[in-house]
């Protein structure tokens, strides 16, 4: 029942079974490894069927004391979370069918451990009569682990996988409710644009209909304001990434992006999307003297981009960002706009790796904004293991803040210490399960739970081998339905960090927050 105990998130009933469920059955494998190392070790008990009857009443009496207590604990727990979070609390009633729900979980991962074992006894058999007993022993176990590889990967992964993208692929011709082709010359989709409305993929044309005209960013700001520029390009206008990324830049080209103020390189997440909160601040605080260069790079959803194609997103990002640089750095030093980087979750991965270190991001543009990036980015995993001494990592302070800084709210890149430009920022949250979820938590306890907790996260969170992985592995699949500030949601609060990051000449804190009830009224 360790599996009840807190997490980042609040969990459905329902995924909260399937932690649970698969909690047992390591237990259980963990206590028949035990039993058979004992074994091994020419240790066999001769336990009396009384003796086993007793020992068996003991533990079906110790199960219906502990359960329930854990099942009022654990949902107690869920709704502390909840309050936390700013989200209804769920029912108690439903913790109920956790049981029954988890045993079912726990009884099917059982039966497909048990098969794969009289599967492996079988051919061990078979292969006995023709070599020793302990050859076919480990030539059958190799046997079996390479055909359920085969079968997991192959026939149902790939196949999975195929059906997802095909089906996604589908999704990706219609148009999100209220979205309309722009008119605009600066966007691309428009009616003088070289990339076809219906090129752009579901998220492109959302992302290009979408952001704040030159009228409403003047009425936020109280300042002269321009069209901001929108490019893009989608997975059906090339034949790879890089002929995807040239038509952005023929884009940039076309709509005079680079004589604007700032120019931002995005690289998207799975099909093509663009947080909102993050494009449209910008340009608020930009003054819309501004262009963005995106590109779709998949059919996928994020969560199987995340899952089966790591490759694409960095390939992606790196092409993009490569050939916006060299046209950018073809203009003459004093005559090109500041560049700068930005992307959230899987396209914070895909960005970021065009870039060899923190130096090199230093190197090569005016600043960036990188939000809730996985654990497996680079070279945000650097930087986070050679962080200042004392610095904890979930909020790491890396060379003084010198130029690159971390951030779970917008006041906590306040470190009182020169922060010279280009000025680059890591804005992630303690609750959130897309940054910390690594195969390292199984059996590794991570510095950020070894550490004070962040204010976001329940205090009450422990690291428990096998335990916490599943959790958190659980805390993703509805990391973005929570609040702002929370979780795998950013929002609005990106103005404050843009205004840092870009310190447009005159600009104020009030203006930020005027930015901000813009952004969410």
């Amino acid at each position: 029942m360790a599996s009840m105990t807190p997490s980042l998130l609040p969990r459905p009933w329902y995924l909260q079974s399937v932690a649970t469920g698969i909690s047992v059955i390591t237990g259980y494998g963990l206590g028949c490894l035990a039993a058979w190392a004992v074994r091994r070790c020419g240790v066999h008990p001769a336990w009396t069927a009384q003796t086993k009857r007793i020992g068996w009443w003991i533990l079906a009496g110790c199960a219906v004391v502990a359960i329930p207590i854990f099942l009022y604990l654990g949902a107690d727990n869920q709704q502390t979370i909840r309050d936390l979070v700013g989200v209804p609390r769920a029912e108690r009633a439903l913790y109920i069918s956790i049981l029954i729900l988890s045993l079912i979980v726990a009884w099917i991962l059982l039966s497909i451990g048990r098969g794969l074992r009289r599967g492996t006894n079988a051919l061990t058999r078979f292969i006995d009569r023709f070599v020793p007993l302990p050859v076919a022993r480990l030539t059958a176990l190799v046997i079996v682990i390479a055909l359920a590889v085969v079968v997991v990967n192959g026939a149902l992964y790939r196949g999975v996988l195929s059906i997802a993208e095909s089906t996604a692929e589908a999704s990706d011709q219609s148009t999100a409710e209220g979205v309309e082709q722009p008119q605009l010359p600066e966007r691309s989709g428009s009616p003088e644009s070289t990339q076809a409305w219906d090129s752009l993929g579901r998220e492109g044309r959302t992302f290009v209909a979408g952001g704040p005209t030159a009228e409403q960013i003047s009425a936020v700001t109280g300042a002269p304001a321009r069209s901001p520029i929108r490019a893009y390009a989608g997975r059906e206008s090339g034949a790879d990434v890089d002929e995807i990324a040239a038509n952005v830049v023929a884009e940039l080209e076309r709509t005079g992006a680079f004589d604007r103020a700032v120019l931002a390189v995005v690289t998207t997440t799975g099909r093509g999307w663009v947080n909102a909160n993050v494009a449209n601040s910008f340009e608020y605080v930009a003054g819309g003297d501004t262009a963005i260069a995106s590109m779709q790079y998949s059919f996928l959803p994020s969560v199987l981009s995340f899952i089966a194609d790591r490759e694409t997103p960095k390939l992606a990002g790196q092409a993009l960002f490569e050939a916006v640089y060299a046209a950018w750095s073809t203009r003459p030093e004093d005559q090109r706009p500041k560049l700068v980087t930005f992307g959230e979750s899987l396209g914070a991965f895909g960005g970021m790796s065009a870039f060899a270190s923190a130096a090199d991001m230093t190197a090569r543009t005016d600043g960036g904004l990188w939000v809730g990036t996985p654990n497996f980015a680079q070279p945000w995993g650097h930087i986070t293991d050679h962080r200042d001494p004392g610095s904890p990592e979930r909020q790491p302070v890396y060379r003084d803040g010198e130029h690159v800084r971390f951030a779970s709210q917008p006041e906590d890149v306040e470190l009182g210490t020169t922060w010279g430009a280009p000025r680059t920022v890591f804005w992630q949250h303690a609750s959130d399960p897309i940054v910390w979820w690594s195969f390292d938590l199984l059996l590794h306890q991570p510095d950020w739970l070894r550490e004070p907790l962040g204010p976001d996260v329940d205090p009450g969170m422990r690291w428990l081998p096998f335990v916490t992985f599943w959790q958190v592995t659980m805390d993703m699949v509805f990391s973005t339905d929570v609040p702002s500030g929370f979780g795998h949601t950013y929002g609005a609060e990106a103005a404050y960090l843009w205004a840092d990051i870009l310190q447009p000449a005159g600009w104020s804190v009030e203006q930020s927050d005027r930015v901000f009830d813009a952004m969410t009224s």
